[in-house]
């Protein structure tokens, strides 16, 4: 029940987002064809400001989870991410405004990881947790392929001057459901009726006390200094982690569309199943990836070992990525090319939901309860930063060197994760829980 809940706040947090990414082409369109006539570069700055809002709130948003609790964290990020995605419909043609109602969407939607995977942490001892995490964060695919071909569909279906404006409105409405079953069903173990004993001890399995209800409140609601966490190398572990392989989803999410556009001449009709595809494959990804450590550890591998091992064979996989263009090229491949391209990007999205899932449970192996939702606020942050930068270079590219734009931006993609994990491995040489 509590993976699914999650699951749902994941898909809709990830169908909100991805509106955007399907109404750029008539933002784009010149205003004589009846767009908006923003340029690429224009584009690339609300996503920019979207993921710099993203970024810049999340350690805020980590520490008031921290202190408030994950019931209401969640809760308070939905209903804001909700609300501006809805306004972001009357929005009208300005890049100015809907740079800042993006922008407040964003500090919005910064809650749902870090309250996500606190909730986690509470509720599953260690080993399950990657699975968990993958469950959830598989969420993410399932929002993106609803926007796929929900988005494309209300563009065509109500025509692209009121279509985009009813992408936002329903998307952004259907947060407010979940709500109804977030306060029904939710309660952190100490709180739950239903819980038995036995079920309490399973969750607290790894730790050398299990703390009674009162106190194990207390101790979640503690406040943790910023400047304490950045003392530990496993903090700065998570943030390079986050920061170089972060905005390589924020890529895929906001440029797909347009370099299917642009390299196979594809038009609404034809994104949607090439997307939908993509997002589709990635979410064995993420399950996958989020039991690869499991099996090891059942079979005796130390949990971190066990995270550093999967995570390695993980990060080889975005590598061909670097494919990409050599088998999206029509004059080699003819009608085979944009198949064969989807096939490789496939690999390379599905390799980081697995990397996600994995990159996120790091943190609740090495930190402990009450500062977990701090952590990932930092790493969240730091993904963020990666994010902006992505975004800016890829605008860029594509307005000043639009042939080579995609050529670099997936040789970019796929070196960042074994970038990633060395830089990691380095700083984590000496694994062991921290105590706060």
């Amino acid at each position: 029940m509590i993976v699914t809940l999650l699951l749902f706040s994941t898909t809709i947090n990830y169908m909100d987002r991805q509106v955007i990414s399907y109404v750029k082409d008539f933002f784009c369109t010149p205003i004589a064809k009846g767009g908006f006539g923003w340029t690429d570069n224009q584009y690339s700055y609300v996503t920019a400001c979207f993921t710099g809002f993203y970024a810049g709130i999340t350690v805020i948003v980590g520490l008031i989870i921290d202190k408030i609790g994950t019931k209401l964290g969640l809760a308070l990020s939905l209903i804001v991410w909700s609300v501006f995605g809805i306004v972001n419909a009357f929005a009208g043609s300005s890049v100015v405004i809907h740079t800042i109602i993006r922008s407040l969407f964003g500090i919005g939607e910064a809650g749902n990881f870090p309250a996500s995977i606190k909730t986690v942490a509470e509720w599953f001892p260690k080993k399950e947790r990657a699975l968990a995490t993958g469950i959830f964060n598989s969420g993410a695919n399932v929002g993106t392929m609803i926007a796929a071909l929900f988005v494309p569909w209300c563009l065509i279906h109500f025509g692209e001057a009121e279509g985009w404006k009813m992408a936002y409105i329903i998307t952004g409405s259907v947060g407010f459901v979940w709500l109804i079953f977030w306060f029904a069903l939710y309660n952190p173990p100490a709180k739950c009726q239903y819980i038995t004993k036995e079920e309490f001890d399973l969750i607290h399995e790894d730790e050398v006390v299990v703390h009674a209800a009162p106190s194990e409140d207390v101790t979640l609601h503690e406040n943790i200094s910023w400047g304490k966490l950045f003392r530990y190398p496993q903090t700065w572990a998570f943030f390079w982690g986050k920061f170089l392989t972060d905005g390589i989803w924020w890529f895929l999410l906001f440029w797909l569309p347009d370099y299917f556009k642009k390299q196979f001449g594809m038009d609404l009709h034809h994104i949607m199943w090439p997307t939908f595809t993509v997002y589709f494959i990635s979410i064995f990804g993420s399950t996958f990836g989020g039991n690869l450590p499991r099996i090891m550890i059942n079979r005796g591998t130390p949990v971190f070992k066990a995270r550093m091992r999967a995570m390695f064979i993980i990060a080889l996989f975005p590598l061909f990525l670097l494919l990409t263009q050599y088998f999206g090229n029509k004059e080699i491949f003819g009608s085979y090319a944009s198949t064969l391209a989807i096939a490789v990007i496939c690999i390379g999205a599905a390799a980081h939901q697995a990397w996600s899932a994995n990159l996120f449970t790091t943190v609740s192996d090495m930190f402990p309860k009450k500062g977990i939702g701090s952590v990932i606020g930092i790493g969240q942050m730091a993904g963020g930063i990666g994010g902006v930068i992505i975004q800016r270079l890829s605008g860029i590219l594509n307005t000043s060197y639009p042939k080579d734009a995609y050529s670099i931006m997936f040789t970019i993609c796929a070196l960042s994760y074994i970038l990633a994990w060395t830089i990691i491995r380095l700083l984590t040489l000496r694994p062991s829980k921290i105590a706060i």
